[in-house]
């Protein structure tokens, strides 16, 4: 064969597993990437990247490493055929189509649309009977890849990634029907969920299992909320109660003791950021009180105590793990991109669950540091891990044998329209600030927005009202924690300059006055077509001190200037920039420089020079400090 190169909340069915009361959606809602059209330069950037050289990037490697031609082999199964690659290679494809997916809203694209089909058409076709599709298995199922076990489900608590390669299949389909409004992806994966629903469980003729590596769970929630058939959540709390009550028991995947019982991150990062994703996600969909509480707990013990500066998480390179409370080490840290992509996921739904800037706070600086650190500026080199210092050993690679942090970063940066606003009733709340035109409905009644800034670099904001046929509702302003003197949400991080930051809210040039709710600066009117809400926010260059628990960041300040933290790299600067020095009291300055690094804001203190930390490494592999030392 020729190799080829909305949620919609409407789900109204009762939850039976909710002791609380029934619930159809999360409390506060998504604003989906549907409704955004960005025109940032800072985004916009980025997303153009993405579409112009990171997702074909992607697509190429899916053929010239074979992912396609796996599923053309899964249709013709051959007992000689040796299986090699990863066990969830399947996955790359579903996530290079899912981000794809994303793009086609900001990039409509009829060429990319049929691309995306002629590759699912390899998809479906190799898909069972009664569903099941994984092609590490279906290639020779007599000798399947060989973490895949001999029987289906048998090793999928450890390495066979069958219900991974479930969650990623859910995930993209979703984003391709949200996008297209087609469902020949959609009912590929409901067939699969189907599947996996009637084979797992504790009935009769089932089997008990959870998944190895998690996903499923957040995708399974989602599968919820665009089918409305509560199987699909129902199976998503089966996969998180039954955790720590299997016969595989390991703190490295999170199923060391149920999940009602953990309070501390413990082991691989990114299975762990997906998991708590997915609590998350049933605790929003059930209003289940002790998931509420089981997963406040969890995040309380990230941001207090697990929690890089730039919002990556993961401390060790053995088992791509958290470490103990306070163990960040900086030039050893591992911070995987997959970890920093599921912070945001996790953030974003404790948002959606509670209403609070906090998680939102944490999210923006997971984004603007920990996550577009790990893909190049011109959307085609990587990193794996992304430390916080580096001797020059590190540098960005053209793609990974395991693509797990490239093709995620295909299908994440696509999505970022999908995180900047939110809506609950005639509340409209505005997280992030990026240039941007939003059209959505509140309460069934169309409600049209447009943003003009040059955030990060400033902080000045323009919102316009375009239309409104809401008649009253309430703007949700964000105050970020960083101009409310809060670095994170915990003591595990504060401002050490003694500075005194601030902001100001203007409608139609008449200064506003509110007290915050949850961080949130509130206005309610009748708004009408032309109306500006213009909002200032001070940005200065600040430093900042580290909880003295942290071992490796004592005696040492970082900067950062709004939402983004920086880092001194060898090519500006004379002399060894792992014992460059600052001071508090130190005279800081920004300047704006278009000829560097696609056009950045460099922090200079005397004779040193710092650049955001998420465009190191573009020069070639050197030393590079984030924690400088303290004179």
């Amino acid at each position: 064969m020729k190799k080829i190169l909305f949620l919609t909340i409407a789900a109204a069915a009762v939850l039976s597993c909710c002791e609380s009361g029934p619930k159809t959606g999360y409390p506060i809602g998504q604003v989906p990437f549907t409704d955004v059209k960005v025109s940032d330069d800072f985004w916009g950037g980025r997303l153009q990247a993405s579409r112009e050289v990171t997702i074909p990037l992607a697509f190429s490697k899916c053929e010239e490493t074979g992912r396609y031609d796996n599923f053309v082999r899964a249709t013709k199964p051959d007992s000689t055929y040796r299986v090699r690659g990863y066990s969830f290679d399947d996955t790359d494809v579903y996530k290079t189509v899912e981000g794809a997916s994303y793009l086609l809203q900001t990039y409509p694209d009829a060429k990319l649309e049929a691309y995306i089909d002629s590759v699912l058409v390899l998809v479906a076709a190799a898909q069972e009977p009664d569903g099941y599709l994984n092609t590490a298995r279906q290639m020779n199922p007599w000798h399947p890849h060989n973490w895949m076990g001999k029987e289906r489900w048998s090793q999928v608590e450890e390495l066979s990634h069958e219900f991974y390669n479930l969650g990623h299949m859910v995930e993209g389909a979703v984003a391709h029907y949200q996008a297209t409004g087609k469902r020949n992806f959609l009912d590929v994966a409901i067939k699969y969920a189907d599947c996996v629903c009637a084979a797992i469980g504790d009935g009769e003729g089932q089997v008990a299992r959870v998944p190895g590596h998690q996903i499923a769970e957040m995708a399974l929630s989602k599968l919820y909320l665009v089918t409305g058939d509560r199987k699909y959540l129902e199976q998503a709390k089966y996969f998180l109660d039954k955790r720590g009550r299997t016969a595989h028991r390991d703190p490295y995947n999170q199923s060391h003791k149920p999940i009602l019982e953990q309070d501390e991150a413990v082991g691989h990062a990114v299975r762990a950021e997906y998991m708590y994703s997915g609590i998350a996600d049933v605790a929003a969909l059930t209003g289940a009180q002790d998931y509420i509480d089981a997963i406040d707990r969890i995040w309380e013990n990230i941001v207090s105590k697990k929690l890089y500066l730039t919002g990556g998480v993961g401390a060790r390179r053995s088992g791509e793990a958290f470490g103990d409370n306070y163990e960040l080490p900086n030039l050893t840290s591992y911070c995987e991109t997959c970890a920093a992509i599921g912070n945001v996921y996790f953030n974003y739904r404790m948002f959606l669950l509670h209403g609070d800037a906090r998680y939102i706070d944490v999210l923006e600086r997971t984004l603007y540091n920990g996550v577009i650190s790990g893909v190049s500026l011109d959307g085609g080199t990587f990193f794996y891990p992304n430390p916080l210092a580096s001797d020059g050993r590190h540098h960005r690679e053209p793609w990974f044998g395991c693509a797990c942090c490239p093709s995620n970063i295909c299908r994440f940066i696509p999505s970022v329209p999908g995180y900047v606003y939110a809506a609950e009733g005639k509340d409209l709340y505005v997280n992030l600030y990026l240039a941007n035109t939003m059209t959505h409905k509140l309460q069934g009644r169309e409600v049209t927005l447009s943003q003009a800034t040059s955030y990060p670099w400033d902080g000045d904001v323009r919102i316009t009202v375009d239309a409104n046929k809401a008649g009253t509702f309430t703007l949700r302003l964000r105050i970020p924690g960083w101009v409310r003197g809060e670095v994170v949400p915990s003591d595990l991080y504060a401002y050490a300059d003694g500075l005194q930051t601030g902001y100001s809210v203007r409608v139609n040039g008449e200064e506003q006055t509110a007290t915050l709710d949850h961080g949130y600066f509130c206005i309610t009117r009748a708004w009408k077509a032309g109306d500006e809400v213009a909002l200032h926010f001070d940005m200065e260059p600040r430093l900042v001190r580290a909880n003295e628990a942290v071992e490796a960041d004592r005696g040492r300040l970082a900067v950062e200037r709004g939402p983004l933290v920086y880092c001194a790299e060898w090519p500006d600067n004379e002399g060894d920039v792992l014992e460059a020095s600052v001071a508090v009291g130190d005279a800081l300055s920004a300047e704006m420089r278009g000829d560097l690094l696609g056009g950045i804001q460099v922090i200079k203190d005397g004779d040193l020079t710092l650049i955001p930390y998420y465009a190191w490494c573009h020069r070639g592999s050197g030393h590079m400090q984030v924690w400088m030392q303290e004179r």
